[in-house]
């Protein structure tokens, strides 16, 4: 009885959690009678994504295109990146600092460059995707390669694997859970860079119509966009989780 009353608790504490948060924030602001251009309540936040659902459909569906190509970008040279770093002692050392280097740069400094080689679009916001949410990636996929046991490697080789073989039927297939892993984090990402540049250079997308609603003083219809990103994210991250446990369940396998 205790087991399936931990696992029902298990699988409803988000939501219950996440209720909670909701109900204190409505509490809170309308105890202390928090004008709704400042903060607004959660209700009235929901009221206005209900008024202008249309639009911010419209624009939520533009967002979710430009991460989702930023991210399967970021996902295709990461893996390729990572594979290249992890297997070579030398490409690690010698690209590592570069790579640490331009992740510690603010993406946000790059969106003026964007704008000025491909204009204030769609574009912008895909490189800004891609560029802050490749990282992960690269650095678990080689992590992954790098912890190969030296002596696993060694008994491959006398038995006549070559280091192509090795790579591809052990290295690989070893770094896949921390392949996994890295996209929950990076599709996260992802959403980040691309409401970043929608705010500063695009005419569409959920940044954008924050930026717009905020000129306005619709605070309520910022945070119904607000909600709107954070429910993406949790729509994605929880996509991939689920595909990590599908794909990775036997490395959890005692």
């Amino acid at each position: 009885m205790k087991r399936s009353t931990t696992k029902r608790l298990e699988r409803y504490s988000p939501w219950l959690v996440t209720l909670g948060l909701f109900a204190l924030w409505e509490l809170v602001a309308r105890a202390a009678h928090i004008p709704s251009y400042i903060l607004p309540t959660p209700s009235q936040s929901i009221l206005e994504g209900i008024t202008y659902a249309g639009p911010i459909a419209e624009h939520a569906l533009q967002t979710l295109y430009t991460t989702s190509v930023g991210f399967a970008l970021a996902v295709a040279f990461g893996m390729l990146l990572g594979v290249l770093v992890g297997s070579s002692k030398v490409i690690y050392r010698a690209l590592y600092p570069v790579l640490v280097g331009f992740n510690s740069v603010p993406k946000v400094a790059l969106v003026p460059i964007l704008v000025i080689w491909f204009g204030i679009g769609t574009m912008p916001a895909i490189i800004t995707a891609f560029l802050i949410s490749f990282f992960p990636v690269v650095v678990n996929v080689a992590t992954g390669l790098a912890t190969l046991e030296p002596e696993l490697e060694d008994v491959l080789r006398v038995l006549g694997a070559t280091r192509l073989d090795v790579l591809i039927k052990v290295g690989i297939p070893r770094s896949l859970p921390f392949f996994f892993a890295s996209l929950k984090i990076a599709v996260t990402l992802a959403f980040v860079g691309s409401v970043i540049s929608e705010t500063v250079a695009s005419n569409k997308g959920i940044g954008y119509l924050m930026m717009s609603a905020s000129s306005k003083f619709n605070v309520p219809l910022v945070f119904a966009g607000l909600m709107v990103i954070a429910a993406m994210g949790v729509g994605m991250y929880e996509f991939f989780a689920a595909l990590e446990r599908r794909c990775t369940a036997w490395a959890n396998r005692g």
